[in-house]
């Protein structure tokens, strides 16, 4: 049975139990509270909310045995070239842990052990030396996980090295950036797999020459040598990247140096163990008691079997406001995918556009739509139990936010009034980290890399190509020059745009 007929099969499923108001499947079996519960370390996961039932659990379980998700995760892990349409391997896991003995695995595991050492004798240079301001230029991959982890991370108070973000090629951008900062004072990180990202190679010349030379200049590529031809960086400045490490998954590469750089060596490493410790309870447990395949098959059921086309992700804590931008690329860069990975057309539905914020600010914006809008947006709600903040009363108060609009999504609450009524059955799942510590931080991440991943096998699609992110490019290159008057453009609208931006 190919992977359209068993979705077809989910969708039967789905059309029985939609019949039963969410908040009367979970009165009819109030063990579920408990038991649709999978903790690792310090995550843990209630997906009770969510409007499926035991059986229908059981297919989603059978649904993922019979697509191979085990077979799959092996070969990911053992650095087999599942990324088929780029003949690569795939070992992002192997930049945090030794999950896997495999020679390939093993192999860029060691290589990734080699970089950490240069990029620790980096990071303790430059917190030995005058600089007290690192720029870290990128964007995407290169941009989106540092900034979420320096921000989800770098504590009350700033460190030793205070690390600033510019990945827009907006100029505007690099004005905000710079103002403030003493060029005596400041280093530069500029990221870029190819040295050739158009973005990270204007912001690096302005940063070049508002320094004032390059000897404050590092870089992290897997092109060396255009990095040291383009901007003057010595191999020793310049930390590595591997083509079997794409972008969405390169945080915990030595893209991760600006991380280092904000919150230290060793809280680096701590965030690469909790990552690792993740990686091993998903390659190693049932799927049954396998909390990225609960995720992974909990998105399959809200997408393919009830047909929701948005999924929304709500933080309730400060320190992940940007969680929801980093989960944009790594889910829809990775499956907004329309053909499998043998070039046959999918003829189901593939990713939900994802997007979110952080509670309670949001509850105070688009909750309004969560709640009595026409559309279903299931959510993932993100919570820390401790927190390390001195006011004890606003966190109640944000836990109680939390409890009330899960509760409320799901249950609902009627009234004479219909302006006032609300209908519930607003599925979500709620994930609790014990504290917001490096090593959580870690695995809550690993933990939605292997839930894409997992959605993606059981849909035959590649999760590790990002062929639609190039078309823009290619185009933007070639109005370059009609921009500057020295070509014209094909396209009878462009060329309406043209004359009036010129």
């Amino acid at each position: 049975m190919d992977a359209d007929a068993r979705l077809s099969r989910l969708r039967a499923q789905a059309g029985r139990v939609i019949q039963t108001p969410l908040k009367d499947l979970v009165a009819a079996d109030p063990a579920r509270a408990q038991d649709f519960v999978v903790r690792v370390g310090p995550v843990y996961a209630n997906f009770a909310r969510q409007h499926y039932d035991r059986d229908a659990l059981a297919s989603l379980f059978e649904l993922a045995e019979q697509a191979g998700v085990r077979q799959k995760l092996r070969a990911l892990f053992d650095g087999e070239k599942i990324n088929l349409t780029e003949g690569r391997s795939v070992l992002h896991t192997a930049l945090r842990g030794d999950v896997s003995s495999a020679p390939v695995a093993r192999a860029a595991h060691v290589q990734a052990l080699e970089a950490r050492a240069r990029m620790r004798a980096l990071v303790d240079s430059l917190a030995a030396s005058d600089v007290t301001d690192i720029v870290s230029v990128g964007i995407g991959g290169s941009d989106l996980g540092p900034r979420l982890a320096v921000d989800a991370l770098r504590g009350a108070r700033p460190g030793r090295l205070r690390v600033h973000f510019l990945s827009n090629v907006d100029g505007h951008a690099a004005q905000r950036v710079l103002a403030g900062l003493d060029p005596r004072r400041t280093a530069a990180v500029l990221i870029s797999k190819t040295f050739g990202t158009q973005e990270t190679l204007l912001n690096g010349a302005i940063l070049r020459d508002w320094l004032g030379g390059t000897e404050r200049l590092y870089a992290v590529s897997a092109n060396v040598e255009r990095a040291a031809e383009a901007f003057a960086i010595p191999p020793e400045r310049i930390l590595p990247m591997w083509d079997w490490v794409g972008g969405r998954y390169s945080l915990w590469s030595a893209v991760g140096f600006p991380i280092a750089l904000a919150i230290g060596m060793d809280a680096f490493e701590a965030m690469l163990d909790g990552a690792s410790q993740m990686d091993a309870h998903v390659l190693n447990t049932p799927l049954p008691q396998n909390l990225a395949a609960w995720h992974a098959l909990t998105a399959i059921w809200n997408r393919n079997g009830l047909g929701y086309s948005t999924q929304a992700v709500l933080a309730y804590d400060e320190r992940l406001k940007l969680l929801s931008n980093y989960l944009q690329q790594l889910v829809m860069e990775s499956l907004g995918k329309s053909v499998r990975t043998d070039g046959s057309a999918v003829s189901v539905d593939t990713v939900p556009v994802w997007w979110g914020g952080a509670g309670t600010d949001t509850q105070h914006s688009f909750f309004q739509a969560l709640h009595q809008g026409t559309s279903i947006v299931p959510a993932d709600f993100i919570g820390v139990v401790h927190s390390d903040a001195p006011y004890p009363d606003n966190h109640r108060a944000l836990q109680a936010n939390l409890l009330a609009q899960t509760e409320a999504f799901a249950n609902g609450q009627a009234s004479d009034d219909p302006h006032r009524a609300y209908a519930g059955g607003r599925p979500s799942t709620m994930i609790l980290l014990d504290a917001l510590t490096p090593q959580s931080f870690g695995a809550l991440l690993a933990l939605y890399e292997h839930s894409v991943y997992l959605q993606s096998v059981i849909w035959g699609i590649n999760a590790f190509d990002q062929f639609g992110v190039e078309l823009g490019k290619q185009v933007a290159s070639r109005l370059l020059p009609a921009l500057a008057g020295d070509a014209r453009a094909d396209d009878p609208v462009t060329r309406e745009l043209l004359a009036q931006l010129r």
